[in-house]
């Protein structure tokens, strides 16, 4: 089988294609993983490249609808079962594997509301285009929507390589410029990684942060003495 991935940065995505090749060797499959770090053109033409390859299953994960619903479709048309992970395919034929992650993104702003009593600024890093983003999105949307006192004052958001650096770097600005932000949510752990990393640059101990995801390395973050994560 083929496995296709749009993202693929930070220990999450690791231990993710790790279980991809374990379980493929407990299952007698032989794997070959495809694609590059948030690189469309490249998840698109490596569709191709499986087809070729003769592969007898196609796994797509993440990506963007798009630039991908073409190629699955393409591999398809070949006689190649195709599933998919965290991305719309737009296909009845393709089985969809996901989280509940509209759950999530409602558990991660009701936590906000709940720490802070319905009053607070926050900042949020938006990704829009990544399935799994744009559904914990729609809860976070309705539930500031619903509670006056939760203001969004903030946005940033890039899943340019480094992820957490990158995003570090537009936290520090608007944290800078905005010294009335408590809360920033975060919906992705590489996203929160760079918020704590803003947070420390920067020397603010008045902001907590919210994420969704886990891993090893997260939990150490967490678990440090003061960790605003």
């Amino acid at each position: 089988i083929a496995h296709i991935s749009y993202l693929q940065e930070g220990e999450f995505m690791q231990m993710y294609r790790a279980g991809v090749e374990q379980q493929a060797a407990l299952l007698g499959m032989r794997v070959t993983l495809l694609g590059r770090h948030n690189d469309a053109q490249s998840q698109a033409n490596a569709v191709s490249q499986a087809i070729n390859l003769g592969v007898d299953g196609i796994v797509i994960q993440h990506g963007l609808t798009e630039t991908m619903v073409g190629p699955a479709q393409q591999a398809l048309d070949a006689g190649i079962p195709v599933v998919a992970f965290d991305v719309d395919l737009e296909n009845p034929r393709i089985p969809q594997i996901a989280q509940n992650d509209p759950q999530h993104g409602r558990n991660a702003i009701e936590a906000i509301v709940r720490d802070f009593n319905g009053q607070v600024d926050m900042a949020y890093v938006r990704v829009a285009g990544i399935l799994p983003l744009d559904k914990r999105d729609d809860p976070i949307q309705e539930v500031v929507a619903r509670e006056s006192g939760v203001r969004i004052v903030a946005q940033t958001g890039t899943l340019d390589s480094p992820i957490s650096v990158q995003n570090a770097g537009q936290a520090t600005a608007v944290l800078r410029a905005n010294p009335n932000i408590r809360a920033y949510l975060a919906p992705y752990d590489e996203f929160a990684k760079g918020i704590v990393m803003a947070l420390e640059e920067i020397g603010r101990d008045n902001v907590k942060v919210y994420s969704i995801d886990i891993s090893t390395q997260d939990i150490e973050i967490m678990t440090q003495p003061n960790s605003p994560w």
